[in-house]
Protein backbone atom coordinates (compact mmCIF):
# COMPACT_ATOMS: atom_id res chain seq x y z
CA UNK A 1 0.00 0.00 0.00
CA UNK A 2 1.22 3.50 -0.76
CA UNK A 3 1.66 6.11 1.93
CA UNK A 4 -1.28 8.18 0.65
CA UNK A 5 -3.56 5.15 0.79
CA UNK A 6 -2.44 4.51 4.37
CA UNK A 7 -3.09 8.14 5.28
CA UNK A 8 -6.58 7.98 3.76
CA UNK A 9 -7.26 4.73 5.61
CA UNK A 10 -6.26 6.30 8.95
CA UNK A 11 -8.31 9.43 8.29
CA UNK A 12 -11.36 7.34 7.30
CA UNK A 13 -11.01 5.39 10.56
CA UNK A 14 -10.73 8.68 12.44
CA UNK A 15 -13.87 10.04 10.78
CA UNK A 16 -15.86 6.87 11.39
CA UNK A 17 -14.88 6.71 15.08
CA UNK A 18 -15.19 10.40 15.93
CA UNK A 19 -17.80 11.61 13.44
CA UNK A 20 -17.81 14.46 10.88
CA UNK A 21 -17.86 17.19 13.54
CA UNK A 22 -14.55 15.94 14.89
CA UNK A 23 -13.11 15.91 11.38
CA UNK A 24 -14.16 19.52 10.74
CA UNK A 25 -12.88 20.70 14.10
CA UNK A 26 -9.42 19.34 13.37
CA UNK A 27 -9.20 20.16 9.68
CA UNK A 28 -5.86 21.99 10.13
CA UNK A 29 -4.20 19.00 11.76
CA UNK A 30 -5.60 16.61 9.18
CA UNK A 31 -4.53 18.85 6.30
CA UNK A 32 -0.99 19.12 7.71
CA UNK A 33 -0.92 15.33 8.19
CA UNK A 34 -2.14 14.71 4.66
CA UNK A 35 0.39 17.20 3.22
CA UNK A 36 3.15 15.71 5.41
CA UNK A 37 3.98 19.13 6.91
CA UNK A 38 4.97 20.01 10.45
CA UNK A 39 2.46 21.64 12.76
CA UNK A 40 4.63 22.48 15.75
CA UNK A 41 6.27 25.79 16.41
CA UNK A 42 9.33 26.58 18.49
CA UNK A 43 9.13 26.93 22.25
CA UNK A 44 10.39 30.49 22.08
CA UNK A 45 7.96 31.28 19.28
CA UNK A 46 8.02 35.04 18.98
CA UNK A 47 4.54 36.40 18.58
CA UNK A 48 3.88 39.97 17.56
CA UNK A 49 3.13 42.18 20.54
CA UNK A 50 -0.41 43.19 19.68
CA UNK A 51 -1.33 44.12 23.25
CA UNK A 52 -2.96 47.45 23.90
CA UNK A 53 -1.38 50.06 26.15
CA UNK A 54 -3.73 49.02 28.97
CA UNK A 55 -2.81 45.36 28.59
CA UNK A 56 0.90 46.13 28.64
CA UNK A 57 0.40 48.32 31.71
CA UNK A 58 -1.63 45.59 33.43
CA UNK A 59 1.13 43.07 32.72
CA UNK A 60 3.77 45.41 34.15
CA UNK A 61 1.74 46.17 37.27
CA UNK A 62 1.02 42.46 37.82
CA UNK A 63 4.66 41.63 37.26
CA UNK A 64 5.83 44.22 39.78
CA UNK A 65 2.92 43.67 42.21
CA UNK A 66 3.76 40.00 42.52
CA UNK A 67 7.48 40.43 43.12
CA UNK A 68 9.72 40.55 46.15
CA UNK A 69 10.80 44.02 45.09
CA UNK A 70 7.23 45.25 45.57
CA UNK A 71 6.82 43.49 48.91
CA UNK A 72 10.10 44.81 50.29
CA UNK A 73 9.59 48.37 49.02
CA UNK A 74 6.05 48.35 50.37
CA UNK A 75 7.32 47.20 53.77
CA UNK A 76 9.86 50.04 53.75
CA UNK A 77 7.14 52.61 52.93
CA UNK A 78 4.87 51.28 55.69
CA UNK A 79 7.63 51.29 58.31
CA UNK A 80 8.72 54.78 57.21
CA UNK A 81 5.11 56.01 57.44
CA UNK A 82 4.73 54.66 60.97
CA UNK A 83 8.11 56.02 62.12
CA UNK A 84 7.50 59.47 60.63
CA UNK A 85 3.96 59.81 62.02
CA UNK A 86 4.44 58.09 65.37
CA UNK A 87 7.87 59.25 66.43
CA UNK A 88 9.20 62.18 64.44
CA UNK A 89 6.13 64.33 63.70
CA UNK A 90 4.22 63.26 66.83
CA UNK A 91 6.87 64.85 69.07
CA UNK A 92 6.35 68.21 67.45
CA UNK A 93 2.57 67.76 67.27
CA UNK A 94 2.56 67.96 63.44
CA UNK A 95 1.69 64.30 62.67
CA UNK A 96 -0.60 64.29 59.63
CA UNK A 97 -1.76 60.69 60.29
CA UNK A 98 -1.55 59.79 64.00
CA UNK A 99 -1.75 56.31 65.50
CA UNK A 100 -4.72 54.50 64.05
CA UNK A 101 -3.24 55.59 60.68
CA UNK A 102 -6.59 56.22 59.01
CA UNK A 103 -5.01 57.98 56.02
CA UNK A 104 -2.60 55.06 55.54
CA UNK A 105 -5.55 52.64 55.65
CA UNK A 106 -7.32 54.73 53.02
CA UNK A 107 -4.27 54.62 50.72
CA UNK A 108 -3.86 50.87 51.26
CA UNK A 109 -7.53 50.30 50.44
CA UNK A 110 -7.26 52.41 47.29
CA UNK A 111 -4.12 50.56 46.24
CA UNK A 112 -5.83 47.20 46.75
CA UNK A 113 -8.94 48.40 44.90
CA UNK A 114 -6.87 49.40 41.87
CA UNK A 115 -4.22 46.69 41.96
CA UNK A 116 -6.55 43.68 42.27
CA UNK A 117 -8.52 44.23 39.01
CA UNK A 118 -5.32 45.07 37.14
CA UNK A 119 -3.73 41.82 38.30
CA UNK A 120 -6.91 39.93 37.35
CA UNK A 121 -6.78 41.45 33.84
CA UNK A 122 -3.21 40.26 33.47
CA UNK A 123 -4.12 36.80 34.75
CA UNK A 124 -7.02 36.60 32.28
CA UNK A 125 -4.66 37.44 29.43
CA UNK A 126 -2.20 34.80 30.64
CA UNK A 127 -5.04 32.25 30.89
CA UNK A 128 -6.02 33.00 27.29
CA UNK A 129 -2.40 32.47 26.19
CA UNK A 130 -2.29 29.23 28.19
CA UNK A 131 -5.50 28.01 26.48
CA UNK A 132 -3.99 28.82 23.09
CA UNK A 133 -0.80 26.93 23.97
CA UNK A 134 -2.85 23.98 25.25
CA UNK A 135 -4.80 23.88 21.98
CA UNK A 136 -1.54 23.94 20.04
CA UNK A 137 -0.15 21.14 22.22
CA UNK A 138 -3.30 19.13 21.54
CA UNK A 139 -2.92 19.63 17.78
CA UNK A 140 0.72 18.55 17.91
CA UNK A 141 -0.21 15.49 19.99
CA UNK A 142 -3.03 14.58 17.61
CA UNK A 143 -0.72 14.83 14.62
CA UNK A 144 1.90 12.76 16.44
CA UNK A 145 -0.76 10.13 17.16
CA UNK A 146 -1.67 10.06 13.47
CA UNK A 147 2.01 9.77 12.50
CA UNK A 148 2.51 6.88 14.94
CA UNK A 149 -0.55 5.13 13.54
CA UNK A 150 0.85 5.61 10.04
CA UNK A 151 4.14 4.06 11.12
CA UNK A 152 2.28 1.13 12.66
CA UNK A 153 0.34 0.62 9.45
CA UNK A 154 3.57 0.69 7.42
CA UNK A 155 5.24 -1.77 9.79
CA UNK A 156 2.20 -4.07 9.65
CA UNK A 157 2.28 -3.91 5.86
CA UNK A 158 6.02 -4.69 5.80
CA UNK A 159 5.51 -7.60 8.20
CA UNK A 160 2.74 -9.02 6.01
CA UNK A 161 4.95 -8.69 2.93
CA UNK A 162 7.85 -10.40 4.71
CA UNK A 163 5.60 -13.19 5.93
CA UNK A 164 4.26 -13.70 2.42
CA UNK A 165 7.80 -13.80 1.02
CA UNK A 166 8.87 -16.19 3.80
CA UNK A 167 5.93 -18.53 3.11
CA UNK A 168 6.74 -18.43 -0.60
CA UNK A 169 10.41 -19.26 0.08
CA UNK A 170 9.36 -22.06 2.41
CA UNK A 171 7.05 -23.53 -0.22
CA UNK A 172 9.87 -23.34 -2.76
CA UNK A 173 12.20 -25.13 -0.33
CA UNK A 174 9.58 -27.82 0.31
CA UNK A 175 9.16 -28.30 -3.44
CA UNK A 176 12.94 -28.55 -3.84
CA UNK A 177 13.14 -31.06 -0.98
CA UNK A 178 10.34 -33.10 -2.52
CA UNK A 179 12.22 -33.12 -5.85
CA UNK A 180 15.40 -34.15 -4.03
CA UNK A 181 13.60 -36.92 -2.14
CA UNK A 182 12.02 -38.07 -5.38
CA UNK A 183 15.42 -38.12 -7.12
CA UNK A 184 17.02 -40.04 -4.23
CA UNK A 185 14.11 -42.45 -4.14
CA UNK A 186 14.40 -43.12 -7.88
CA UNK A 187 18.21 -43.48 -7.50
CA UNK A 188 17.79 -46.26 -4.88
CA UNK A 189 15.41 -48.14 -7.12
CA UNK A 190 17.95 -48.04 -9.99
CA UNK A 191 20.75 -49.34 -7.79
Amino acid sequence: MQTQKLINKILDELRSKRGPRYHEKHRRVIDKFRERETISRGVGHAEPDDRTFGERLADRVASFGGSWGFILSFMVVLVAWVIVNSFILARSGDAFDPFPYILLNLFLSMLAAVQAPVILMSQNRQAAKDRENAEHDYEVNLKAELEVRLLHEKLDELREQKWAALVEMQQEQIRMLQNLVAELGSGKKDA
